[in-house]
């Protein structure tokens, strides 16, 4: 029995600007072979209308997430580390925008 190889290449998660100064958000996933070759592809993919200005292109193996089971501890508020809520600061007479 022959052995069947993946003939995509690795998977890249694309971000787009839309313009300059917004921020970056995840648009979807291409497979490219290299870092060029992907952002070829996501301009072709995510930008063929002007829907963008600005690309990022990530190889979807250096994305670190925080798996599932740990999420409710690592998610946990500090409640006992007061400083942290904005209650614990008295804010001075006549500051705006805070």
């Amino acid at each position: 029995m022959e052995h069947i190889t993946d003939s995509q290449g690795p998977l890249w998660e694309v971000f787009t600007q839309k313009k300059s100064g917004q921020p970056y958000q995840h648009a979807g996933s291409l497979h490219a072979f290299d870092k060029e070759m992907a952002l070829e592809n996501a301009r072709d993919l995510f930008s063929r209308r002007g829907e963008a200005t600005g690309l990022w292109v990530v190889p979807a193996s250096e994305i670190v997430a925080v798996k599932p089971g740990d999420a409710a501890p690592f998610f946990d508020p500090a409640d006992d580390k007061i400083y942290r809520h904005p209650t614990f600061y008295e804010v001075p007479e006549g500051v705006k925008n805070l």
